[in-house]
Protein backbone atom coordinates (compact mmCIF):
# COMPACT_ATOMS: atom_id res chain seq x y z
CA UNK A 1 0.00 0.00 0.00
CA UNK A 2 1.35 3.70 -0.82
CA UNK A 3 0.72 6.13 1.10
CA UNK A 4 -2.09 8.47 0.51
CA UNK A 5 -3.04 11.77 2.00
CA UNK A 6 -6.01 14.03 -0.05
CA UNK A 7 -8.92 16.18 1.01
CA UNK A 8 -10.78 12.97 0.35
CA UNK A 9 -8.74 9.56 2.04
CA UNK A 10 -5.46 8.92 4.28
CA UNK A 11 -3.86 6.06 3.69
CA UNK A 12 -0.88 4.54 5.43
CA UNK A 13 0.82 1.30 4.99
CA UNK A 14 0.86 -1.19 7.93
CA UNK A 15 3.61 0.08 10.51
CA UNK A 16 4.41 3.51 8.90
CA UNK A 17 4.96 6.28 10.88
CA UNK A 18 4.09 10.08 8.90
CA UNK A 19 5.46 13.41 10.54
CA UNK A 20 3.76 16.53 9.00
CA UNK A 21 4.26 20.07 9.52
CA UNK A 22 0.94 21.58 11.18
CA UNK A 23 -0.52 23.78 13.19
CA UNK A 24 -3.36 23.10 15.39
CA UNK A 25 -6.14 23.70 12.36
CA UNK A 26 -4.83 21.37 10.27
CA UNK A 27 -4.93 18.78 12.77
CA UNK A 28 -8.37 19.92 13.92
CA UNK A 29 -9.10 19.00 9.91
CA UNK A 30 -7.72 16.01 9.65
CA UNK A 31 -9.26 14.91 12.51
CA UNK A 32 -12.48 15.73 10.82
CA UNK A 33 -11.65 14.30 7.81
CA UNK A 34 -10.69 10.62 9.37
CA UNK A 35 -13.95 10.90 11.29
CA UNK A 36 -14.86 7.72 13.09
CA UNK A 37 -12.28 5.74 11.59
CA UNK A 38 -9.53 4.20 14.02
CA UNK A 39 -6.28 3.90 11.20
CA UNK A 40 -4.30 6.02 10.88
CA UNK A 41 -3.87 7.16 14.21
CA UNK A 42 -2.87 11.21 14.64
CA UNK A 43 -1.04 13.05 17.02
CA UNK A 44 -0.70 16.58 17.78
CA UNK A 45 2.43 18.64 18.37
CA UNK A 46 2.87 22.13 18.53
CA UNK A 47 4.02 22.53 14.86
CA UNK A 48 3.81 18.90 14.00
CA UNK A 49 1.19 16.47 13.06
CA UNK A 50 1.95 12.72 13.57
CA UNK A 51 0.25 9.62 12.17
CA UNK A 52 0.74 6.07 12.44
CA UNK A 53 -0.81 2.78 10.67
CA UNK A 54 -0.81 0.28 13.64
CA UNK A 55 0.54 -3.39 12.83
CA UNK A 56 -1.73 -6.51 13.27
CA UNK A 57 0.78 -7.24 16.65
CA UNK A 58 -0.28 -3.39 17.90
CA UNK A 59 -4.15 -4.47 18.36
CA UNK A 60 -3.42 -7.87 19.87
CA UNK A 61 -0.94 -6.72 22.33
CA UNK A 62 -3.47 -3.63 23.49
CA UNK A 63 -6.00 -5.45 23.61
CA UNK A 64 -4.18 -8.03 25.88
CA UNK A 65 -2.59 -5.64 27.88
CA UNK A 66 -6.08 -3.88 28.38
CA UNK A 67 -7.41 -7.18 29.61
CA UNK A 68 -4.96 -8.05 32.07
CA UNK A 69 -5.88 -5.00 33.67
CA UNK A 70 -9.13 -5.49 33.85
CA UNK A 71 -8.56 -8.99 35.66
CA UNK A 72 -6.27 -6.94 37.91
CA UNK A 73 -9.02 -4.61 38.44
CA UNK A 74 -11.22 -7.26 39.15
CA UNK A 75 -9.51 -9.01 41.33
CA UNK A 76 -9.30 -6.54 43.81
CA UNK A 77 -12.86 -5.63 43.57
CA UNK A 78 -11.93 -1.66 42.18
CA UNK A 79 -14.75 0.17 40.06
CA UNK A 80 -13.46 1.72 36.94
CA UNK A 81 -14.05 2.80 33.61
CA UNK A 82 -12.27 2.24 30.56
CA UNK A 83 -12.02 3.48 27.13
CA UNK A 84 -10.98 3.05 23.45
CA UNK A 85 -10.39 4.55 21.06
CA UNK A 86 -10.49 8.55 22.98
CA UNK A 87 -8.94 11.50 21.23
CA UNK A 88 -7.34 13.77 24.33
CA UNK A 89 -7.21 17.08 23.00
CA UNK A 90 -5.94 20.45 24.67
CA UNK A 91 -6.09 24.10 21.88
CA UNK A 92 -2.97 24.57 20.52
CA UNK A 93 -1.07 22.36 23.41
CA UNK A 94 -1.55 19.24 22.11
CA UNK A 95 -3.50 16.21 20.74
CA UNK A 96 -2.88 12.29 21.53
CA UNK A 97 -4.89 9.24 20.92
CA UNK A 98 -3.85 6.77 23.89
CA UNK A 99 -4.57 2.58 22.67
CA UNK A 100 -6.34 2.16 26.23
CA UNK A 101 -7.54 4.64 29.36
CA UNK A 102 -8.69 3.49 32.51
CA UNK A 103 -10.74 5.91 35.11
CA UNK A 104 -9.77 4.08 38.68
CA UNK A 105 -9.49 6.43 41.55
CA UNK A 106 -11.62 8.90 39.30
CA UNK A 107 -14.43 7.07 37.73
CA UNK A 108 -17.37 9.09 39.37
CA UNK A 109 -15.95 11.99 37.26
CA UNK A 110 -16.94 9.87 34.02
CA UNK A 111 -19.97 7.86 34.61
CA UNK A 112 -22.18 8.17 31.94
CA UNK A 113 -20.57 11.46 30.20
CA UNK A 114 -20.40 10.78 26.34
CA UNK A 115 -18.06 13.37 26.19
CA UNK A 116 -15.23 14.40 28.00
CA UNK A 117 -13.80 17.99 28.84
CA UNK A 118 -9.78 17.73 29.04
CA UNK A 119 -9.79 21.23 30.47
CA UNK A 120 -12.15 20.67 33.75
CA UNK A 121 -12.40 17.09 33.99
CA UNK A 122 -9.81 14.97 35.38
CA UNK A 123 -7.38 12.95 33.09
CA UNK A 124 -7.78 9.14 33.09
CA UNK A 125 -5.94 7.60 36.03
CA UNK A 126 -4.17 4.97 33.94
CA UNK A 127 -3.13 5.10 30.03
CA UNK A 128 -1.91 2.23 28.09
CA UNK A 129 0.41 2.59 25.21
CA UNK A 130 2.14 -0.12 22.79
CA UNK A 131 4.77 1.10 21.11
CA UNK A 132 5.93 -1.31 17.97
CA UNK A 133 7.06 1.72 15.98
CA UNK A 134 8.42 4.09 17.90
CA UNK A 135 5.80 6.37 17.72
CA UNK A 136 4.90 6.95 21.41
CA UNK A 137 6.44 9.78 23.38
CA UNK A 138 5.62 9.73 26.94
CA UNK A 139 5.85 13.68 27.58
CA UNK A 140 2.77 13.74 24.91
CA UNK A 141 1.00 13.23 28.61
CA UNK A 142 2.08 15.89 30.66
CA UNK A 143 -0.13 18.71 29.38
CA UNK A 144 -3.01 16.40 30.94
CA UNK A 145 -1.26 15.31 34.05
CA UNK A 146 -2.02 11.58 33.38
CA UNK A 147 -0.87 10.23 36.88
CA UNK A 148 0.65 6.78 35.59
CA UNK A 149 1.65 5.71 31.66
CA UNK A 150 2.19 2.18 30.71
CA UNK A 151 4.24 1.34 27.53
CA UNK A 152 5.21 -1.52 26.27
CA UNK A 153 8.20 -1.91 24.23
CA UNK A 154 10.11 -4.60 22.92
CA UNK A 155 8.07 -6.85 24.68
CA UNK A 156 8.97 -5.29 28.27
CA UNK A 157 6.60 -3.17 30.47
CA UNK A 158 7.61 0.15 31.67
CA UNK A 159 5.61 1.71 33.93
CA UNK A 160 5.95 5.80 34.23
CA UNK A 161 4.62 7.79 36.93
CA UNK A 162 3.95 11.29 36.93
CA UNK A 163 6.71 13.00 39.38
CA UNK A 164 6.08 16.83 39.63
CA UNK A 165 6.70 17.91 36.15
CA UNK A 166 7.94 14.71 34.97
CA UNK A 167 7.18 11.31 34.38
CA UNK A 168 9.76 8.77 36.19
CA UNK A 169 9.89 4.48 35.52
CA UNK A 170 8.72 3.48 39.42
CA UNK A 171 6.06 0.85 40.51
CA UNK A 172 2.69 0.79 39.16
CA UNK A 173 0.52 2.91 42.51
CA UNK A 174 -2.44 -0.03 41.50
CA UNK A 175 -0.75 -2.97 41.05
CA UNK A 176 2.52 -4.41 42.72
CA UNK A 177 5.00 -6.43 40.53
CA UNK A 178 2.77 -6.01 37.51
CA UNK A 179 6.22 -5.72 34.96
CA UNK A 180 6.72 -9.54 35.99
CA UNK A 181 3.17 -10.47 35.25
CA UNK A 182 2.73 -8.67 32.25
CA UNK A 183 6.11 -10.43 30.98
CA UNK A 184 4.65 -13.72 32.15
CA UNK A 185 1.25 -13.50 30.35
CA UNK A 186 3.08 -12.24 26.85
CA UNK A 187 5.02 -15.27 27.23
CA UNK A 188 1.95 -17.40 27.49
CA UNK A 189 0.20 -15.27 24.52
CA UNK A 190 2.94 -16.34 22.08
CA UNK A 191 2.90 -20.08 23.07
CA UNK A 192 -0.45 -19.95 23.02
CA UNK A 193 -3.72 -17.60 22.87
CA UNK A 194 -4.92 -14.71 24.13
CA UNK A 195 -7.79 -16.23 25.94
CA UNK A 196 -5.21 -19.01 27.55
CA UNK A 197 -3.56 -16.20 28.71
CA UNK A 198 -6.23 -14.75 31.10
CA UNK A 199 -7.61 -18.05 32.05
CA UNK A 200 -4.19 -18.71 33.28
CA UNK A 201 -3.74 -15.14 34.78
CA UNK A 202 -7.28 -15.87 36.96
CA UNK A 203 -6.27 -18.92 37.65
CA UNK A 204 -2.46 -17.32 38.97
CA UNK A 205 -4.73 -14.65 41.05
CA UNK A 206 -6.83 -17.32 42.54
CA UNK A 207 -9.73 -16.00 40.84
Amino acid sequence: MDTVITPERIELPPGAVLKLLGNWQDYQRLLSQLGDHSVPRIKYRPGEILLMAPLPEHGRDVNLLADIVKVLLDHLGQRYDAFTPITMKLPDVGGIEPDYSFYIENWRAVVGKKRIDWESDPPPDLVIEVDVSSYTDINDYLPYRVPEVWLLKNSELLVYRLQSESYTISESRYFSNVSEIVRQCLQIATEQTTSETIRWLRNFLGN
